[in-house]
């Protein structure tokens, strides 16, 4: 006889729902093109990719406004941010894999900026946190991690779960003495780059060997996984793991996330709250790119990143560049309220009306 759901221990559940998830995201596009029907006549079909860290939240925005605009027909393939601005950028990269917009989780550089003829628009589109997810069988409570301890975990230097940098700063505590195993993306991250975006700022070892990177030749052992879901998922099944993913993902997949140590001293838990804490200390320029890398606040989680739209100064058919002004419009003005139900913070009424005006560059901003 098979089990049924509500009969299943509570971690096989959850590693039932992780699976589903991962098989769910690693489909070629939010709207799995190939077994969807053909477009509507005369709809305007938009193609994008990108990060994973946003995905859940792209989901559902393209689904509700195609819902309410069938003429418009939204793809979007979370294949992670390097490789979407390689497609958004669409040199080196077959036609069929060229989109109309890009997602990053890293803003573009200015080199790659220059490769798209016309000029670019980075529009933050959304913003989280990044987290550190631990399975650790029979340890209770929170585990709190200095700067020195994770920058030491991930940096290879701390190889043992009952080390002492991760003892101080949890006293009274039994920690197991078992082998670290670190789970990293394989593929180029906007997540990866948020994260060693703020272990470059915290530690010197770090910026000078590594620095902010997409991808990272981690040192010593690692296991690799492609996406968020794909590291929280081996993270799941891991004894001893930690790895590094979207807030949201943890928060969905109901994984253990490390209290960390910020710039002001304070062991901050990952919440919405902290996070927007965080990134209320960005300056944007003219370009909207903007990190905080390493948040001052008393009361800021020290590692978020916003999560950009990237899109084309001028598009060549006018159908679709209204629609996807349309559609980054929707996004920015109504969209928002499904970001913190997801585990997304909601942008600050100022960077959502910055996101407006460069929106409003586009084209003719019909």
């Amino acid at each position: 006889m098979k089990p049924e759901m509500h009969k299943l221990r509570p971690d096989i559940a959850r590693l039932f729902i992780l699976l589903v998830l991962f098989a769910l995201c690693s489909c070629s596009s939010t709207h799995r093109g190939e077994t969807a029907p053909a477009p509507p006549p005369g709809a305007v079909v938009t193609r994008g990719a990108g990060a994973t860290f946003p995905s859940l939240l792209y989901e559902k925005w393209f689904a509700i406004y195609q819902s309410h605009n069938p003429e418009t027909v939204i793809t979007y393939d979370a294949v992670g941010s390097d490789e979407g601005i390689k497609r958004f950028i669409g040199k080196d990269v077959s036609e069929d894999k060229v989109v109309d917009f890009g997602a990053s989780d890293a803003a573009m550089t200015d080199q790659q900026i220059e490769q798209v003829p016309g000029g670019v628009l980075m529009v933050p589109a959304t913003a989280s946190s990044v987290v550190l997810v631990y399975n650790l069988p029979g340890f209770t409570g929170d585990l709190k991690l200095s700067r020195e301890a994770y920058a030491g975990i991930f940096l290879g230097e701390i190889k043992n779960w009952n080390d002492g940098r991760i003892a101080a700063t949890n006293p009274g505590v039994s920690l197991p003495n078992l082998t670290i195993a670190r789970v990293v993306r394989q593929e180029g991250s906007g997540t990866t780059f948020a994260f060693t975006n703020n272990l470059s700022a915290i530690n010197e070892s770090w910026r000078d060997r590594f620095g902010a990177a997409y991808v990272i030749d981690w040192p010593g052992p690692a296991m690799r996984s492609a996406g968020n879901e794909g590291v929280a998922a081996r993270v799941q099944q891991s004894v001893g793991a930690i790895g590094y993913v979207g807030y949201e993902f943890a928060r969905k997949l109901g994984l253990k996330m490390a209290i960390l140590e910020n710039k002001s001293g304070n062991f901050v838990k990952p919440s919405q709250a902290a996070g927007g804490a965080a990134l209320s200390e960005a300056k944007f320029p003219t370009n909207l790119r903007a990190f905080v890398p390493d948040p001052s606040g008393a009361d800021a989680y020290p590692i978020v990143t916003f999560s950009w739209i990237l899109l084309r100064v001028n598009y060549d058919d006018p159908r679709k560049e209204n629609a996807i002004l349309q559609l980054f419009r929707w996004c920015l003005r109504d969209g928002q309220q499904y970001a913190a139900e997801l585990g997304y913070i909601p942008l600050p009424a100022e960077v959502t009306e910055r996101s407006l005006q460069a929106l409003n560059s586009l084209g003719s901003a019909l």
